[in-house]
């Protein structure tokens, strides 16, 4: 809301010493042109935006449905292919599902993002087992040297 209140914003200066009809006039008629130079180019979205920015822009648009809750990693993914796309979540269903709009020219771009996203999500998960699991490892393997400790320390008492 701030942004669309700061965009449609218009400063109009003038360095006059004394301000006369004419450098009015004049300030008013670039005014109006520049407010005519806005009205003809909208300001241009990229990246993440909402769904009525990117429906603005007049390109079709499409969507794709993600079940994944790691939609973090797929925005990264996203930026790096340079793709103007929006999000959307449906809570409706459990798990929810997001939903994810994109221009009709991104097509390709998007299925090179998702090839890549679904990469990093199954390497990720492959490749580290959870925090948990070490740690319940870590604890074992403390508890074990402890006891061994005790063992050979009344073994060297005896000696």
């Amino acid at each position: 809301m701030q942004e669309e209140v700061t965009d449609k914003t218009v400063v109009l200066s003038v360095r006059s010493g004394k301000l006369t009809a004419s450098v009015l006039r004049v300030a008013l008629r670039k005014l109006r042109a520049e407010l005519k130079k806005s009205r003809n180019n909208p300001k241009v979205y990229l990246g993440k935006q909402s769904v009525k920015k990117l429906v603005r822009q007049g390109a079709g648009v499409s969507n794709v449905e993600i079940t994944d809750s790691n939609i973090k990693s797929f925005e990264c993914v996203a930026k790096k292919y340079g793709m103007d796309f929006a999000l959307k979540k449906d809570a409706s269903m459990t798990p929810p599902k997001w939903l994810v709009f994109f221009k009709g020219r991104d097509a390709d771009a998007l299925s090179a993002a998702f090839k890549e996203f679904t990469a990093k999500t199954v390497s990720k998960s492959k490749s580290k087992p959870s925090l948990l699991a070490q740690l319940k490892k870590f604890k074992e393997l403390i508890k074990n040297n402890v006891i061994d400790k005790v063992k050979h320390r009344q073994k060297e008492q005896k000696l």
